[in-house]
């Protein structure tokens, strides 16, 4: 595949600016629990250089991720860094800690952090079809055979 801007648009090398709804569940300090939708903005470039000015800045970057990707319907943003970190209003404080779990979660979620494709076979020139993890699990434990040198130390 040559790298154009075609190629890169139907192979997923953009990413929408639509926020995805997803559905959180916290925890308050009496132990209930309630639902909430957020919206949320999947990681970009757009993200990455939120990323790289809140460590020039040196800003709380995880704080500066929840509040670029936590939007409202329309994408606007629904927290500051300092709302997240309880600057913006000493009273009120930082966000919770079962708070701050959900939003990354969903945040990895939409983003799908850590999922790798479901399978790693990929075609060869002769069109047939070569797995990278078929032949892992055949490995032999064989041991070194010991050197007919024996090694000596200087001393």
């Amino acid at each position: 595949m040559n790298l154009t801007l075609e190629t890169l648009a139907a192979n997923g090398g953009f990413v929408s600016r639509q926020p995805v709804p997803e559905e959180i569940t916290i925890t308050n300090d009496e132990g209930e629990e309630y639902t909430a939708t957020v919206y949320v903005l999947p990681l970009s470039y757009v993200t990455a250089k939120s990323d790289i000015v809140a460590t020039q800045l040196k800003s709380d970057p995880l704080a500066a991720r929840i509040a670029h990707c936590i939007v409202d319907e329309e994408g606007q943003r629904v927290f500051t860094v300092e709302d997240v970190t309880g600057e913006a209003d000493p009273e009120r404080g930082p966000l919770s800690n079962s708070l701050t779990h959900e939003l990354l979660r969903v945040i990895g979620k939409v983003t799908k952090l850590g999922k790798r494709p479901a399978s790693s076979t990929k075609k060869t020139k002769s069109g047939t079809s070569s797995s990278s993890t078929g032949s892992a699990a055949g490995r032999s434990k064989k041991r070194k055979p010991a050197s007919a040198t024996p090694s000596s130390s200087a001393g």
